[in-house]
């Protein structure tokens, strides 16, 4: 029986899907990103987050437990050297998965897993904010700070409106004086072509 068994087989058998978690991880740990399946990324990302998170303490057991995993002593000394490193501020959520649509053949859907502080194309075009927002809560306005506030919104609103009117007025103002010009250009004009026609 597969009782409260929710994860993904794979259609493997456990050995063969646990040797291919971990050359999949050994191979994001050296190659920073990979090219899978989604199915696959999501079981490689439950499967390296705890390896990733366990590199921060650079103790002998944590490098062993690692070591029992992975079976690459490469990976391991680099995930304890430069990856962990990288990671230390981060809390969580080492990896990232982005979808790149489906594979042509059986349709597969494919996606690209990669170590999120190895990607810096990813924040170019974003500024990457450090400090948490906070929530306002608790704070209640008394009633005389409410009227402040509507006493000074309609003096905002009576300023703005004078100077709309004032900046309407002189764009009135300059095209009035315009289309005299105009008109002053124009009349010339038409008294020399009444003289030619006599």
């Amino acid at each position: 029986m597969r009782h409260r068994k929710k994860f993904n087989h794979l259609g493997r058998k456990t050995a063969h899907r646990k040797a291919m978690l971990s050359n999949m991880a050994i191979s994001l740990i050296e190659h920073k990103r990979i090219k899978t399946t989604v199915a696959k990324a999501k079981a490689l990302r439950s499967f390296v987050e705890p390896i990733i998170n366990r590199s921060k303490d650079d103790t002998t057991h944590s490098r062993r437990m690692v070591f029992r995993k992975l079976q690459n002593k490469h990976a391991v000394n680099e995930l304890f050297r430069e990856i962990s490193q990288k990671i230390a501020e981060r809390e969580g959520g080492y990896t990232r998965i982005l979808k790149t649509g489906a594979r042509l053949g059986d349709n597969a859907e494919m996606c690209i897993i990669e170590l999120v502080d190895y990607n810096e194309n990813y924040f170019s075009g974003q500024t990457a904010d450090t400090k948490r927002k906070r929530t306002r809560r608790g704070k209640s306005k008394t009633v005389e700070n409410k009227v402040v506030e509507n006493s000074e919104a309609s003096e905002v609103e009576d300023n703005k409106e004078g100077v709309v009117g004032e900046v309407k007025e002189d764009i009135v103002d300059k095209a009035k004086e315009e289309t005299k010009e105009i008109q002053k250009s124009e009349e010339p004009d038409t008294e020399e072509t009444k003289k030619e026609e006599e």
